[in-house]
């Protein structure tokens, strides 16, 4: 078990009932936050059930992500993680199945995740990091314990949002809108901590397409 660290880390014990379309995105949502995600490799052959690869640009991300999530509760079941072997017997088979049209999807995906880890830097830096964004924000409601957010992707679920908002102190719960994908509320236990975390994820990408909007909920 004596693995080098790597930039790759290989998860098991993963729910293996969860759709390998949504159990990469919900990967992605979950250790994006840690650093920039190159890629994420999921299969659903009987071999590789249960188990992904993340692969970080940085080697600090991976360390980080490796440690602050083992065990984490996704889907009902702790995950396990490593240090993937290596990068390259795996990792490279399966990269044979990626075609030029993944590619630069991934190149789409990249810049994204660079403009989500400035956004995402700048909170750690305290009541300093607010100003960054009511500028270019829609008008807000007063503060309030409830957040609003919009303009979320088609395939987002609850599992996501309470991944991402989850992390912030007095996080309570995820409420999503029946009929109506694109809008949702997350309730906090108070006003400021609801602050904190509208300021951190305010323009968070679950898609590479879609930019969160977060505002106060009406009261």
């Amino acid at each position: 078990m004596d693995i080098r660290p790597n930039h790759t880390i290989y998860i098991n014990n993963l729910n293996d009932k969860i759709k390998k379309e949504e159990l990469k995105r919900s990967l992605y949502a979950l250790f994006s936050q840690f650093g920039q995600v190159v890629e994420i490799i999921a299969m659903k052959t009987t071999k590789m059930r249960g188990q992904a690869f993340v692969v970080f640009k940085e080697l600090a991300a991976a360390t980080n992500a490796l440690r602050q999530l083992q065990g984490f509760p996704f889907y009902n079941k702790p995950m396990r993680i490593q240090y993937a072997k290596t990068d390259s017997e795996v990792i490279s088979k399966m990269k044979g199945t990626y075609g030029d049209k993944d590619k630069k999807k991934e190149k789409k995906k990249k810049a994204a995740q660079e403009a989500l880890a400035n956004v995402a830097k700048k909170p750690a830096q305290g009541s300093n990091a607010q100003p960054h964004i009511p500028a270019v924000q829609v008008p807000d409601n007063p503060p309030n314990y409830i957040l609003f957010l919009s303009n979320l992707p088609e395939e987002t679920n609850e599992m996501m949002l309470s991944m991402l908002f989850n992390q912030f102190p007095g996080f309570k719960e995820v409420r999503l809108v029946p009929g109506k994908h694109d809008i949702a509320f997350v309730e906090f236990e108070s006003d400021a901590q609801a602050g904190v975390a509208k300021d951190a994820l305010q323009g968070f990408r679950i898609t590479a397409t879609c930019a969160m909007k977060i505002t106060y909920a009406k009261k």
